[in-house]
């Protein structure tokens, strides 16, 4: 007799070949192929553990070992009970009127397998009880859908707990740890009749418990995963395929193929392969997934993630997979750490795509989720999943979630921006790429100076374990000036982070000799720690190796180490440190190079690379300096063991030294504070994929190897180089650190107004404007408290900063002078009748301030400003013409950039 062999609904909307299934819309702001959305949905919620789902039509059936469902966390509603089962709504995540109660005489009754027949109107059960709202059964049942009754002429008899089922139109496939299917020896697999149960001659014997069936598209095979080492007394370790109708041996596996302490917890299949998803426990486990061809059943790619992986299921070329992935560094992406408990990436790669809601381990076994289930008849798919977990995307929600198709509403998270600049002509904006959990390409948008309009528009990548550092660099500002920038992120459907913190920065006069001498040199990253929080670290080179602080260092910790640089970070020697972000290899020669200050007796890491990031020691670790206890300096590389060079002498005494330490072809070398400390001829280290570390990480095993791994103390201008620096390169990088630097100060207006010639009597001290023309006249006036310029230095240059208004009009074609105030004023009393005299002599001009909401400044007369120095100056801005000027005044306190000067000291 011939039978047809369809696959059942609970894999229907994997398989789409052939079965109709209504296509859906790709969501073009999600990172393609990935078909949901990471926003989860309200959905009910169970007070125990969902090991099965199935679904038919809008309706997903839910099984698992739990007593009750309650509303979404806030929702309305009133919790009800539900005995291992429930029906719910597909698209509203609520329960349907469908009341069934899986229950047993003696022991705990679960469901642990479900499936839908491909008519869509029997759902089948698997599991362990004995009664469905009465009706005695064994472990299997089979449910009417349009009743939501059990159908009592179905009456198989398991004699222990069904884990898996498949159904086709006649054919109910089951799996688990029976070893009899209505008296008769089937050993973990049998096959039942889809109408009346009756045992079929289906004979696929293995020695230890099935978990897993489905059934290949075409309906001649079974695929068969579990514990078992042995299929129908062949070797197969943990996965077979069988003939549909016989059970009997098609594809055997050998023992390696899957390792001997992991198992197969899931299978599924789409029209060209199928995919496994494997739990292991031990050493040298594997946890990942496996996609195998249909063609001839063997292996397409393997993903060796650590994380036991509970349900797979193929959808639209995706694999989404539930599991508590923590260590995915074998395939090239994140190191050990924390746990993603949903995935996705191509059914035809391993590398995952961008699509990361998450779940935390929750009950039980702390698993996080178990299965999944696509349903909707309509163009909006849902996907569900259910398991042991207690929150989705960081909120409270057990047992159940689900993800739709559309729309997509999260928006990025906020980036962290920091702004630098060493040299006159640029200054430097950078931010850590933020992350989506279902776009992986964003947008980004650079604002500056409150501006509403962005001065660059650039897109980046980023996956939560690799969110490369994106910089601009604005060639358009002007020596003296500071600046402030803000970015946004966007994904593609136009969901926006709010403005991320301002990042200010000083335009300097002149270049700083030793940075622009880092720079020169060749450094690939380089670090200053002129943040003002924590945790991005931005890399001022063109390597954008940005680093990240860890468990919160102390920032702004001055004076650092180089002249002009007031900051440095401090870290306590117990956990802190700062760790690169993107992982890198180290090929041929580098150079290593940082400042320290430290009285530690404890010694620790300054510098070095390993093969892990974050709070985790590294289990490769080499190319690094430390201190041992009795503050020397220790550098060393790994060819295959420790080979290092150290310092003579201690340097825990208090004072800021400069350490590089340099592997090339001519072997290692040590320099402390400029000068050659020792070498050696080593020229080769360990080889492999890791992150740079700055004050902490893994020392044991090496020579002297510190009490601590971390060091307490300060660290300031750590650097790192493709190449070998000469001795001349240190030496003038140490000389240059001492060479005085300019710096410049901002001063803020104590007192500024402006009057009006329409109004001569009106006081406008409190307004948050101030305005400048010459017909019908409008003059401002400020008053500065100057700084006396600090010892051996003069003042090198002056501006003055203002910022255009946002009202309409607010910028002017018109030229603007800048006068000195001869006469007396104050903010609250300066009218039109009692202005102030002036000065004839210009101190400077403002000309093509045009656009409204954008800072412009006036270079200033340095040498009237230098005899004014530590005592109060004011001056006034007058028009040319008729067009005025509108600026935000010192009241402004929601603007940035009121009016202020900046005043660059040097030595003379």
């Amino acid at each position: 007799m011939h039978r047809s062999r369809g696959l059942s609904a609970a894999l229907v909307l994997s398989v789409t070949v052939g079965l109709g299934v209504t296509a859906m819309p790709q969501a073009a702001a999600l990172t393609p192929p990935v078909a949901f959305t990471a926003d989860d949905l309200p959905t009910w919620q169970t007070n125990g553990i969902v090991w099965a789902m199935a679904q038919a039509g809008d309706t997903v059936f839910v099984g698992g070992t739990f007593s009750q469902v309650r509303p979404p966390d806030g929702g309305s509603g009133t919790a009800r009970s539900a005995v291992n089962f429930v029906a719910m709504d597909a698209a509203t995540g609520a329960p349907t009127n469908c009341d069934l109660s899986f229950t047993v005489s003696s022991g705990t009754a679960t469901v642990r397998a479900m499936a839908v027949s491909p008519d869509q109107k029997t759902l089948y059960v698997g599991g362990y009880f004995g009664a469905v709202n009465g009706t005695p059964v064994s472990s299997l049942a089979a449910i009417d859908i349009a009743t939501c009754k059990p159908k009592t002429d179905f009456h198989p008899s398991f004699a222990a707990t069904v884990r898996a089922l498949a159904v086709t139109d006649d054919t109910v496939y089951a799996g688990g740890d029976f070893n009899s299917v209505a008296g008769e020896s089937r050993k973990r697999f049998a096959a039942v009749d889809r109408t009346s149960g009756a045992l079929r001659s289906f004979k696929a014997d293995a020695d230890l418990p099935g978990r897993t069936v489905a059934v290949t598209p075409d309906g001649k095979n079974v695929l068969l995963g579990g514990d078992f080492l042995t299929m129908n007394g062949a070797d197969s370790h943990a996965l077979a395929v069988v003939d549909a109708t016989t059970g009997g041996n098609v594809k055997t596996y050998p023992k390696n193929f899957v390792p001997k302490n992991s198992v197969v917890k899931s299978v599924a299949a789409d029209a060209t392969g199928f995919y496994t998803g494997n739990e292991g426990t031990g050493g040298g486990v594997f946890d990942g997934r496996i996609a195998l061809n249909l063609s001839d059943f063997n292996q397409r790619w393997r993903d060796t993630c650590l994380g036991a992986t509970q349900s797979v299921l193929p959808y639209k070329d995706v694999l989404y997979s539930a599991s508590h992935a923590h260590d995915c560094s074998s395939v090239g992406e994140y190191p050990d750490g924390a746990r993603q408990h949903l995935l996705a990436q191509p059914t035809t790669s391993v590398g995952k795509l961008g699509w990361f809601p998450n779940t935390n381990d929750g009950l039980g076994e702390g698993i996080g989720p178990r299965t999944m289930s696509i349903s909707g008849s309509g163009s909006t798919k849902y996907l569900w999943v259910g398991g042991e977990f207690t929150t989705v995307n960081g909120s409270a929600a057990q047992g159940l979630t689900r993800f739709a198709s559309g729309p997509d509403t999260g928006a990025p998270t906020v980036p962290q921006a920091s702004a630098a600049s060493v040299k006159p002509t640029a200054a430097q904006v950078r931010w850590r790429s933020s992350t989506d959990l279902d776009d992986s390409k964003l947008t980004y948008k650079v604002y500056r100076n409150g501006s509403s309009t962005p001065i660059h528009t650039a897109t980046g990548d980023s996956l939560p374990w690799s969110r490369p550092q994106m910089q601009f660099t604005d060639t358009t500002v002007k020596p003296g000036q500071s600046y402030t920038y803000r970015v946004t992120a966007t994904d593609a459907a136009g969901n926006t982070s709010a403005l991320s913190a301002t990042a200010s920065v000083t335009v300097p006069d002149a270049a700083e000799p030793y940075a622009n001498a880092v720079l020169g040199d060749g450094a690939q990253l380089y670090w200053r720690y002129d943040e003002k929080t924590t945790p991005f670290a931005g890399d001022l080179s063109p390597g954008n190796q940005h680093g990240l602080y860890a468990n919160a260092p102390s920032l702004a910790q001055g004076p650092g180490a180089v002249s002009g640089s007031s900051k440095a970070v401090g870290l306590d020697g117990t956990d802190q440190q700062i760790y690169s972000d993107t992982p890198t290899t180290v090929k041929g020669p580098f150079t290593v190079e940082t400042w320290f200050k430290t009285t530690t007796k404890r010694g620790g890491k300054l510098i070095g690379f390993g093969d892990q990031n974050g709070a985790r020691g590294s289990g490769n670790y080499d190319k690094m300096v430390y201190m041992s206890d009795a503050g020397k300096l220790v550098f060393g590389a790994h060819p295959g063991l420790p080979k290092t060079v150290s310092t003579p002498g201690s340097y825990n005494d208090g004072k800021w030294h400069h350490v590089v330490a340099s592997q090339g072809s001519s072997g290692m070398a040590l320099y402390v504070d400029g000068k050659l400390s020792g070498t050696n001829d080593v020229t080769g280290s360990d080889e492999y994929k890791g992150y740079w570390h700055v004050g902490g990480d893994n020392t044991s095993g090496w020579p002297s190897a510190p009490t601590s791994s971390f060091f307490a103390g300060q660290i300031d201008e750590t650097a790192v180089y493709p190449s070998v620096l000469s001795a001349s390169q240190v030496a003038n990088h140490f000389s240059l650190a001492s060479v005085p630097a300019d710096t410049t100060t901002s001063v803020q207006a104590k007192e500024d107004s402006y009057v009006n010639a329409g109004a001569p009597s009106t006081n406008y001290g409190a307004s948050s404007s101030l305005a400048v023309r010459a017909t019908s006249a409008y003059e401002s006036y400020l008053r500065f408290d100057l700084p006396k310029a600090p010892a051996g230095q003069v003042l090198k240059s002056a501006r003055l900063a203002v910022k255009t208004s946002t009202q309409a009009g607010a910028g002017s074609t018109d030229t603007q002078n800048v006068v000195p105030v001869t006469g007396d004023w104050t903010e609250d009393g300066v009218t039109y009748k009692n202005k102030p005299t002036l000065g004839t002599s210009k101190l400077g001009s403002i000309s093509g301030a045009t656009e409204g909401s954008t800072v412009y400044s006036a270079l200033l007369d340095k040498t009237a400003l230098s005899a004014a120095l530590g005592s109060s100056y004011s001056l006034a801005l007058t028009g040319t013409g008729t067009d005025p000027l509108w600026l935000w005044s010192s009241e402004a306190t929601a603007a940035e950039s009121t009016p202020q000067l900046m005043l660059t000291f040097g030595t003379p």
